[in-house]
């Protein structure tokens, strides 16, 4: 369900902290309040008003995808100019993705609030596809995603984030809810082992079954050094789009953290 737009207000002063919450909200297709909390270090109420101020400024809109889910928050083009974003206003949300997408929100809200450790770049995979489209992207600049090995050079797989540590080292992010068949699986897994930029990827799943399966896959193609897999879990035991039991669900690692910065401190051994 789409909320329909508040009436004319006045001009709104942009702060600082408005400009973080439109630039997360450029990145990504929606974000939740929450999320954007965590982002700006600031509570979900607080950050929900204001919100509903950058939506009477018509830099941002919302919209509840499930009756029983939270508001699902997107940036519009105006809110794109107001942060001086070059990325083109996101598609609508995708019930079918809706789940993955807010999972690769906490993801991305965590590694801003400094959960991998120190980071020189987090880069969405809005970013990313936007990026290799560029009409005038110079023709030596090396593209972000992993060519396939299919025979056609212009086949690519992008993570759903990729970060930079400190020193150097490029770690991509797959939330992997799904199932993949294993031939899919195992041209994308391919694709990362032969991609020498980078250094590490992380594999999250909600299951022993899927970590195993990624797990066999890595061997297949050689490249066990470079995969990480990490089980997690939604907090609450619920996944979004859930009847609520409670507390709102999000993306809960556990000790994913922890092997997300031991993915990137130890990329330099597996290079």
């Amino acid at each position: 369900m789409a909320f329909p737009p508040p009436p004319p207000a006045a001009p709104l002063r942009l702060t600082d902290r408005d400009l973080e919450l439109l630039s997360f909200l450029a990145e990504h297709r929606f974000a939740l309040a929450a999320q954007l909390a965590r982002v700006v270090a600031g509570s979900a109420a607080g950050v929900g008003r204001r919100l509903g101020a950058l939506r009477a400024a018509g830099l941002v809109r919302a919209e509840r995808p499930l009756h029983h889910a939270p508001k699902a928050w997107a940036i519009t083009r105006a809110g794109l100019s107001a942060c001086d974003s070059p990325l083109g206003p996101p598609r609508p949300i995708d019930l079918g993705a809706y789940r993955h997408d807010v999972g690769v929100g906490w993801l991305a809200a965590a590694a801003h609030r400094g959960t991998f450790g120190e980071l020189s770049a987090i880069v969405s995979e809005r970013t990313m596809r936007s990026e290799d489209r560029r009409a005038d992207r110079p023709a030596d600049a090396p593209l972000h995603g992993v060519r396939l090995g299919d025979g056609d050079p212009g086949r690519r797989h992008y993570p759903d984030l990729a970060v930079v540590t400190a020193s150097g080292h490029r770690v991509a992010f797959e939330l992997e809810l799904s199932t993949k068949s294993p031939r899919h699986r195992e041209r994308i897994l391919a694709a990362y082992a032969a991609d020498r930029r980078i250094d590490v990827v992380v594999y999250l799943v909600p299951t022993r079954t899927a970590a195993e399966a990624i797990r066999r896959s890595a061997a297949r193609v050689g490249a066990p050094d470079v995969v990480r897999v990490q089980r997690f879990r939604w907090a609450g035991g619920r996944a979004p789009g859930e009847p609520a039991r409670g507390r709102e669900a999000h993306l809960s690692h556990g000790p994913a953290p922890r092997a997300s910065r031991d993915a990137g401190r130890g990329a330099e051994a597996t290079r």
